[in-house]
């Protein structure tokens, strides 16, 4: 006998045959029939809840395959840059001195989601300005790409950065003509100060369930974590996961913002390897950072920028370190993956797997590549043959698109390529990158349905999919990126029951409104976390 059934529904099961059911029923945490409301309602007992969908559509739980739990939930105690008053850099610093006037002398000052492009001056503000703010309080104004900051003086002096400290591998703290430090701190030179603004063990707990409730309203049941700030952050979260306060599965993968080397290798060490853990937190793929943002730009491009001939982006290593600390990964028995975004740093990453499959074959190894920005066909193709799951984010082009094309030109049509990945047979699994951008998977299936920007702008319209392709993207394929196909990211027998309601029928839906749909309910291992309104109640 069911605990639950959903009668009356449009259920896009998401298996091999893309099956659109009516009803489905769930014992504990698993499905245990699918069909008709017919078929179905006879399995009602005197303690089954019966749930009518009234024809809204029911869902595997949206997996997102790329996203930073603790930044996102970091950030919303911090000052949005996002927020819809700020026009300008006048109202970014208004919203900064008015939190500088609540906190101690001494306290960060913390902003997130700045854009340059997004406000009047059209620039970055700078360390001058934000001194004029206050020189008491450490203050930090990170970049939507989470690749950049600008620092007042107080945050440079605590960093101990001054105008003879020199340039970190991979970064660069920016100089005026005269030599004068601006502010500006761009890749690992960013990423080095992170576990300097410190956050207590009580903030971080606030945070992570902050994130998880909000993710879970958003249809989420599973997350594939890209990384913490650090080590302690990890564990943190870890911990969060098994008091409660995070509801949404974790598979994590392991790689901290400030020296990634040293902690892939003290989890090598410990004897750590992925699939380590359980349904709720598992150990991921081993993570690095092999170039900068899309949006920056500093993504390493076998071209120069469109927009300057002069650019072709930043790089973090050479071939033989990569190849040396991923492969040291994969022989230990890591699922491997890298941040890479530009065409020349995805090409070191396939040079990396390739040598690294050589050296040591395993079979099913799923090697990934997150984000897989500018994936041109010959590395398309590479991928293909490799077994390679990329991680593509759709919603950047609705953020970022009019900066794609200015950056780089014609090679739009070949960023986050989700139709070429799918007509080559590869799996490519959706993630948001949020904090980066907006987190709501039905946000991400409209952006891989229409690729549009804000202001309305097709971006490489060549690339897109249709929608049960981009719901495929955001769910089965995620599982099949962490090795659960066989658990979740489809409505089957014996499957987990994570799901998810909508508040009406997306395939119906308008393609340039499916976004506007909202989540009536979330499911997480049979348990209803998230419900925005009544249900129908029992039937009969």
């Amino acid at each position: 006998m069911p605990d639950i059934v959903f009668l009356h529904g449009e259920v896009i099961t998401v298996d091999e045959q893309n099956r659109i059911v009516e009803a489905i029923a769930v014992k504990g945490n698993q499905i245990i029939a699918i069909g008709t409301s017919e078929e179905i309602e006879r399995l009602v007992g005197p303690q089954t809840t019966v749930i009518n969908l009234q024809g809204k559509s029911l869902l595997p739980g949206f997996i997102d395959s790329h996203l930073h739990l603790s930044a996102y939930g970091i950030d919303k105690l911090g000052i949005s840059c996002k927020a819809p008053h700020i026009q300008s850099l006048q109202d970014i610093f208004h919203d900064v001195r008015e939190k500088a006037a609540e906190l101690p002398a001494g306290k960060w000052v913390r902003a997130w989601g700045f854009n340059e492009t997004k406000i009047a001056e059209q620039r970055y503000p700078t360390r001058e300005e934000l001194d004029r703010i206050s020189t008491e309080h450490p203050i930090i104004i990170v970049r939507a790409c989470n690749h950049i900051s600008v620092v007042n003086s107080k945050a440079l002096e605590i960093l101990a950065i001054q105008k003879d400290t020199p340039d970190p591998k991979g970064g660069m703290i920016e100089r005026n003509d005269e030599g004068e430090l601006t502010g500006r701190l761009i890749e690992t030179a960013h990423f080095r100060i992170v576990k300097e603004v410190a956050h207590s063990e009580e903030e971080m707990f606030h945070a992570l369930a902050l994130a998880s409730a909000d993710y879970v309203a958003a249809g989420i049941t599973s997350i594939h974590d890209a990384g913490c700030n650090d080590s302690d952050s990890f564990r943190v979260m870890h911990q969060a996961v098994r008091n409660g306060l995070v509801k949404v599965r974790i598979y994590a993968m392991v790689c901290a913002m400030d020296s990634p080397e040293a902690f892939l290798e003290s989890m090598i060490a410990a004897g750590m390897a992925t699939g380590v853990g359980d349904d709720r937190f598992k150990i991921g793929p081993a993570k690095l950072f092999t170039d900068g943002s899309s949006s920056g730009p500093t993504i390493a491009t076998r071209k120069p920028y469109t927009s300057n001939p002069k650019d072709y982006g930043v790089l973090y290593y050479t071939q033989e370190e990569l190849n040396r600390r991923l492969g040291e990964a994969h022989k230990k028995g890591f699922q491997i993956t890298a941040h890479a975004q530009g065409d020349r740093a995805i090409e070191m990453v396939l040079n990396c797997i390739e040598a690294a499959l050589q050296e040591h074959p395993r079979p099913d190894a799923r090697p990934r590549i997150e984000h897989a920005g500018i994936s041109e066909p010959d590395l398309v193709e590479r991928m293909g043959q490799l077994g390679v799951v990329p991680i593509p984010n759709p919603a950047f082009f609705y953020e970022y698109g009019e900066g794609y094309v200015h950056n780089y030109g014609e090679r739009v049509n070949q960023m986050y390529p989700l139709r070429d990945f799918f007509e080559s047979g590869i799996v490519a699994a959706a993630g948001s990158d949020s904090p980066v951008t907006d987190y709501r998977p039905l946000f991400g299936i409209q952006a891989a349905v229409n690729r549009k920007s804000k202001q309305g702008q097709e971006i490489g319209n060549n690339q897109t999919v249709s929608v049960l392709e981009a719901i495929r993207a955001y769910t089965w394929n995620g599982a099949y990126a962490s090795f659960d196909e066989h658990r979740k990211g489809s409505i089957e027998v014996e499957k987990l029951a994570d799901l998810v309601i909508l508040d009406g029928s997306i395939l119906q839906a308008d393609p340039d409104s499916i976004a506007d749909l909202s989540v009536h309910m979330t499911i997480i291992d049979g348990e209803i976390v998230y419900q925005a309104g009544e249900c129908q109640g029992k039937i009969r």
